[in-house]
């Protein structure tokens, strides 16, 4: 036999070892991974995957719903919440001299966009007067007095970040 044959007989041999070995790795990861799926496949209870993805897709558009109803909710709180009051202004003061302390108030209530009252109660000796101005868009059509704008700009700057 010449070195060229023996090279080649060398080469083959080493090459069908290699293959040898190769086949072996690949029956192996083969025969794990039916191992894994035969295990997914079958629970300890015997219920088999189908059942369990059915359950879960089943949990999944139960969830789906919730989180629909959700931000429905969500959406109905955030429309009802505008018109809430959000804002608040009270100054007290002195209406009339001689009556001591500052017992008449105004008081501002609104919501974000500036509707709603103005309260204001006037003490006087005899009693007191309570007055109630409609607010839109942080305005009134009555005339309002600097105690009763002071507390509108105090409503006003409470919603201002």
């Amino acid at each position: 036999m010449d070195t060229t044959q023996l090279i080649w007989i060398i080469a083959v041999t080493v090459l069908t070892l290699l293959n040898i070995v190769w086949q072996f790795d690949l029956q192996t990861r083969q025969r794990r991974l039916r191992e894994q799926y035969t295990q997914l496949r079958d629970t300890t209870d015997g219920v088999n995957l189908q059942i369990n993805l059915e359950a879960l897709m089943a949990q999944i558009e139960e969830l789906q719903g919730k989180a629909g109803r959700l931000e429905a909710l969500a959406a109905q709180m955030q429309t009802t919440l505008g018109h809430t009051v959000q804002g608040f202004g009270m100054v007290r003061f002195q209406a009339f001299s001689g009556t001591g302390g500052d017992q008449s108030f105004a008081l501002a209530l609104v919501d974000a966009v500036g509707n709603g009252i103005v309260l204001s109660a006037l003490y006087a000796r005899e009693g007191t007067r309570v007055y109630g101005k409609p607010l839109v868009a942080w305005t009134s059509t009555y005339n309002m007095g600097d105690e009763e704008q002071e507390a509108i700009a105090q409503a006003r700057q409470m919603l201002t970040p």
